[in-house]
């Protein structure tokens, strides 16, 4: 397993990894849609307290998750279920009030270069030149799929791009703060505590939210999608991945998420797709390969 020093050129990324990476494109990619299937029907509070909720309960199913954890590590806990769940997990359907799904696809594509750049910070060390090529070559592929949609005013505003830039801030921070807990506790278990704690920040809000909310089988689905599917068995899948490739070629599904989520947002919400983001997916996938790439 690797820690937060770890040289990442020791760790093969083959098959196996790779196959992880593009089940969780597929999983997170379609999340937008849920998401934006959800709100809806319910307020956004009831999105995280839903996600978190129904993930822990999926979670529970591997023996290996279910972990006492020491109580010296319930403060370690609690940030992580408030920076990798809560907060991000709110952001994101307040965000899709005002960003198309495909845009929001779009812009968590660029979750591995903020990744890069805190990791660099939580270790002290500057990644590769190699290293920074490969994500810019990515975020140049994100930019190129983003930029007919966000010129034309095309389901995008500042205000919901803005918070999505927070939620992958959180996202980037929670996985390097994980590292030490999944070492101690393991993938499984951790994330179990960490949806766990996330439930208890969202209760508040989402008690409130399904208190005023109007039963929606629409809903139902979408939220057990999101839950179940996207935030319990897609991240435990995630874990593993973290522990077997490191923090930053972890990330690589994040690359193929826009272009499952433009698909979709243009069969199912009714999206334009330009031909310049046909390019930035190609240039998107070329970014992903090198990112797999040792350090050099």
């Amino acid at each position: 397993m690797l820690d937060q020093t770890t040289d990442e050129s020791v760790v093969y990324f083959g098959p196996r990894e790779w196959n992880m990476s593009l089940v969780l494109a597929l999983v997170w990619g379609s999340s937008f849609l849920w998401i934006a299937i959800a709100i809806d029907h319910v307020p956004v509070t009831v999105v995280p307290l839903a996600r978190c909720g129904f993930g822990a309960l999926a979670l529970l199913t591997f023996r290996d998750a279910r972990r006492r954890i020491g109580r010296r590590d319930w403060g370690r806990f609690a940030v992580l279920g408030l920076t990798w769940m809560a907060i991000p997990f709110l952001l994101y359907p307040i965000a899709e009030q005002t960003v198309s799904t495909s845009i929001t696809g779009m812009i968590n594509g660029a979750l591995p270069i903020v990744t890069v750049v805190v990791t660099a910070i939580f270790i002290r060390r500057m990644p590769s030149r190699f290293r920074i090529a490969a994500v810019a070559t990515g975020t140049i592929g994100i930019v190129l799929i983003s930029l007919s949609s966000i010129t034309d005013g095309a389901g995008a505003d500042a205000k919901g791009i803005v918070l999505l830039l927070v939620a992958l801030v959180c996202y980037a921070v929670a996985a390097n703060l994980a590292r030490p807990v999944q070492s101690t506790y393991g993938p499984l278990a951790s994330m179990l505590w960490i949806e766990v704690a996330g439930v208890l920040w969202s209760l508040p809000l989402g008690l409130h939210g399904l208190a005023t909310s109007a039963f929606s089988w629409q809903a139902l689905a979408a939220l057990l999608m999101l839950g179940a599917v996207g935030t319990g068995f897609a991240f435990a899948i995630y874990a593993v991945l973290l522990h077997r490739a490191g923090t930053v070629r972890g990330m690589i599904g994040i690359f193929f998420t826009p272009i499952v989520g433009t698909l979709l947002g243009v069969t199912i919400r009714d999206d334009v797709l330009r031909p310049i983001a046909l390019v930035g997916m190609g240039i998107v996938i070329v970014g992903a390969i090198m990112t797999s790439r040792p350090e050099r």
